[in-house]
């Protein structure tokens, strides 16, 4: 990076500190404003959005509307119905006075200063503008650097950001490692990360280095149990839905599969046959495109280290970087493809006879970012929950919580750490300041 770069990212940082030094967005009808206008310029660029979805990960017109642009906006509507309420001050309960005077005791909800928000590639709409709004509606300004991975998302992205707000307030810095390294250095009021754990820890470290407190939400390997009673057949769809969307590059995926040993030769068989009827051309082009030639060498090298355990699709185009779904069996925790996240449309499946062995290894392992159970039993959905550890999880179905503004959503150890979306995105952008007044 040239030193005029870095002296244009430095000129940006200290605007925003200046400019939040004015109040401005302290301001909620400022806030609402900004957000407003953001919302007409996002649905402007809805095309641009979605050819450049096209083009870096192959995301169809209907998913790309579905799961980034629709989910964001509906995010804004709710943030902007509700932030009048969630900010003003909380009155709580007072210990009393030792002169025995009148206490008054709440909670006021501070913004943080300049945001730096760090975009991921897998979803590079959703999942830098969430945090974005978020930032926004708390009354913080922001710095964002989308992902270097989908470069004609993070075009797009700039020129959305451009239209809508000052640079003051709210700019983009596109680059990759160096610009990301300086951003890092410079001491922020809070950082919002979304990636992989290696990189997390990176930025986590700069972070702590200034004590800058920060979410990070990461991924890891969320694994999915199938007991004996379960719903073959809705639970082959909705682990498929979960799997491939996004050709398997979604944070809280069905990782693998640990299922029933009495069930195993059925639900196979139901899957292959689900696979067949949903992807009746091989797959190839169907769930979308791998991010990167490197990333499909990664997933070859865990199909070449056992070829003899797939047992369905297994093809690939380098050159185009799709993918064919894949179902490999007879897994164990010492093959290649279970010691890392797979983020790809790879699913490993293994099996269990007594649920007590299956979580024991599941808590063998570091904490996942979301957990899946499928079974027609309560009694053993909820035995299964609280005995084991995960960011979030679902019965009988997959992925759909990190949709709901309704539900807080993030990590656990090194599935990441904070939540968001909907109020606990205001809250989680907010330092709640306790104020106590004697009168």
């Amino acid at each position: 990076m040239n030193k005029e770069s870095e002296e244009q990212i430095r000129g940006i940082f200290q605007q925003q500190k200046d400019f939040f030094k004015t109040n401005q967005t302290k301001d909620i009808e400022f806030r609402k404003k900004q957000l407003r206008n953001f919302r007409t310029v996002f649905t402007n660029h809805t095309d641009a959005l979605c050819e450049a979805l096209e083009t870096d990960l192959g995301k169809s017109r209907k998913e790309a509307e579905y799961v980034e642009i629709q989910i964001v906006l509906s995010e804004l509507d709710y943030l902007l119905e509700n932030i009048d309420e969630w900010a003003k001050p909380t009155l709580v309960e007072s210990k009393p006075h030792p002169s025995g005077a009148e206490v008054i005791s709440k909670i006021i909800y501070e913004s943080y200063g300049v945001n730096y928000i760090i975009g991921p590639f897998n979803y590079p709409v959703q999942l830098t503008f969430s945090p974005l709004i978020g930032a926004l509606i708390a009354g913080n300004t922001a710095i964002i650097k989308p992902s270097e991975n989908t470069p004609h998302v993070a075009k797009v992205l700039e020129d959305i950001v451009k239209e809508s707000f000052e640079e003051s307030y709210v700019a983009v810095v596109q680059g990759a490692i160096e610009e990301n390294t300086l951003l890092l250095s410079l001491p922020f009021d809070y950082i919002f990360f979304t990636g992989s754990p290696n990189v997390g820890k990176i930025v986590m470290k700069a972070a702590a280095e200034q004590l800058i407190p920060l979410t990070l939400e990461l991924g890891g390997k969320s694994p999915t149990i199938v007991h004996h009673d379960a719903d073959l057949d809705k639970a082959v769809a909705r682990i498929s839905y979960g799997k491939w969307i996004n050709c398997g590059q979604t944070c809280v995926a069905p990782d693998y599969i640990y299922i029933h040993e009495s069930v195993k030769d059925l639900f196979i068989e139901k899957f292959k046959a689900y696979l067949k009827t949903t992807y009746p051309d091989g797959t190839l082009g169907k769930i979308g495109k791998i991010v990167s030639q490197n990333q499909i060498k990664q997933l070859a090298g865990y199909l070449e280290a056992s070829p003899e355990k797939v047992i369905y699709g297994g093809k690939y185009d380098l050159e185009t970087r799709h993918f064919e779904a894949t179902l490999m069996d007879n897994v164990t925790w010492s093959d290649k493809v279970m010691q890392q996240e797979i983020f790809g449309p790879i699913l490993p499946i293994m099996t269990y006879n007594d649920i007590n062995d299956a979580l024991e290894e599941i808590n063998n392992r570091p904490k996942p970012l979301a957990l899946y159970v499928f079974t027609e039993s309560q009694e053993l959905a909820d035995d299964v929950l609280n005995r084991t550890t995960s960011g979030d999880a679902e019965i009988n179905s997959t992925i759909i919580h990190v949709g709901s503004h309704y539900l807080p959503f993030g990590g656990v150890g090194t599935s990441g750490m904070g939540k968001y979306h909907g109020k606990f995105s205001f809250e989680n952008f907010s330092h709640s300041r306790s104020v106590l007044q004697v009168k």
